[in-house]
């Protein structure tokens, strides 16, 4: 199997590549950020994928426009633009159809192309990607979306996954269309199978992960999960708090591939703690689909660390949008610690984040200076070790394994043992609350 980058969708190495922005405002369309600023964001986005932005362009619709998604008159103007400017791409701000690429694509003409939102960050994926599950599940993610979008600019994957196109026009340099295949529907048959590959790859990535979680369950080292917009300091912040040298740059999805460290806290106590991928503005589900393995991470923690930008702009809408996020994969009901990141940055009385409902309970910091990182690592402490709640549980003699860990990190005040099952009365930290939900006693007190 080829490496991601072969995958890359946009190829800035022989020039850099001119494009054109285009943002939509639909009437009633609820988006975290607003247009102008989500175009903001998407400049930031061509950026970091090496593209050379020369102008905006933006319309409001009562509607997406069926076959074009904008009007046709905004269509010609931004053609006409296109060509006096000598954009080679036009990217919108916005998931595309196969319908709009297809009618797009016919009204700008070959010279131009066109991409969307996805697509570009599909790429910038592509290119960060660098241990073989990141790759893995970029790869499936790029051709799961390009596969229903298959027309002239996309067939070129489906060369790449078969080996580079040969004198033929087939697929490796044989002719391996069947009675009557079009090359576009041979190529489509080629992205299937490579679908199918990707996934049982990657469901063994899956198995693996699985593994080394009931591994570190086994240890009772607690996992606390680092999430947040991308940008908003995570790697930063990881770093600070454990000596380490992952990657950091002012740029969005500067690291993409989790990292795992160790971490001493007060007390002699000692913390797993994970730097996931940043989240965005309309992240593409079949990122979401494809990164499950790796998302299992966030969902699978003992607590959540959501770091914030607060002098990012938009730091609120950023942080509705993470946690929207969470709640798709299933990860809004972890206990979680806000802290609002960048204080370096903020004048010395800008206090405005005081007055945000969302931040009544964060806490400023700044991986950068360190400040507040000494309480930050107290709250975490409290938060796995010493929240405890009192709880009656009847145990199966079968499940020695969490007897024993009643025993190790809660606290046993009574114990009774009866015919095939011990009943602990005492209290545990609560983030271990859900492990022994099922076993409560049921007794009259």
């Amino acid at each position: 199997m080829e490496k991601m980058k072969s995958t890359k969708l946009i190829d800035t190495a022989a020039k850099k590549v001119k494009a054109l922005l285009v943002g939509i405002e639909i009437k009633d369309h609820h988006q975290f950020l607003s247009t102008d600023d989500s175009l903001v964001e998407l400049e930031l986005l061509a950026n970091t994928a090496g593209l050379e932005v020369i102008a905006t362009e933006k319309q409001k619709l009562e509607a997406p426009n069926p076959s074009t998604y904008i009007g046709k008159g905004k269509v010609e103007e931004i053609k006409v633009l296109s060509e006096s400017l000598k954009a080679d791409m036009v990217v919108f701000d916005e998931e595309l159809s196969p319908r709009h690429f297809k009618e797009l694509e016919k009204e700008f003409g070959e010279h131009i192309r066109v991409i969307d939102r996805t697509t570009l960050i599909l790429d910038i994926f592509a290119q960060h990607a660098q241990t073989r599950e990141g790759q893995l599940q970029v790869e499936l993610a790029q051709y799961e979306y390009f596969l229903p979008r298959l027309t002239r600019a996309w067939t070129h994957l489906a060369r790449q996954a078969g080996g580079g196109a040969g004198r033929s026009g087939g697929v490796g340099g044989v002719g391996l269309r069947g009675p009557g295949e079009t090359q576009l529907e041979v190529d489509r048959r080629i992205i299937r199978n490579k679908i199918s590959t990707l996934k049982k790859d990657i469901e063994k990535v899956r198995e693996h992960r699985n593994r080394y979680r009931q591994n570190r369950k086994r240890s009772q080292i607690p996992v606390v999960a680092l999430v947040g917009y991308t940008n908003a300091g995570k790697s930063t912040l990881i770093n600070s708090l454990t000596n380490s040298d992952v990657y950091v740059a002012d740029k969005l999805f500067a690291t993409l591939d989790p990292t795992t460290r160790r971490l001493e806290l007060p007390g002699g106590h000692a913390i797993l703690i994970s730097d996931t991928v940043g989240f965005i503005q309309k992240l593409p589900t079949h990122l979401i689909a494809a990164f499950r393995a790796t998302l299992e991470e966030i969902s699978e923690a003992d607590l959540l660390i959501h770091v914030v930008d607060i002098s990012h702009i938009d730091a609120i809408a950023q942080w509705r949008s993470v946690m929207a996020t969470l709640k798709e994969i299933d990860a809004v009901d972890i206990p979680m610690i806000t802290v609002l990141n960048k204080a370096d940055r903020l004048m010395s009385d800008d206090s405005h984040h005081k007055e945000i409902p969302e931040f009544q309970d964060a806490l400023l910091i700044s991986a950068k200076t360190g400040e507040n990182l000494a309480n930050l690592l107290s709250l975490v402490m409290n938060e796995l070790f010493e929240t405890f709640i009192p709880l009656e549980v009847s145990l199966p003699y079968k499940y020695g394994n969490l007897i024993s860990r009643f025993h190790q990190l809660g606290k046993v005040d009574k114990i009774e043992h009866g015919v095939g099952e011990v009943i602990i009365s005492g209290s545990i930290p609560g983030r271990l609350l859900a492990d022994f939900e099922r076993f409560k006693s049921r007794r009259k007190k």
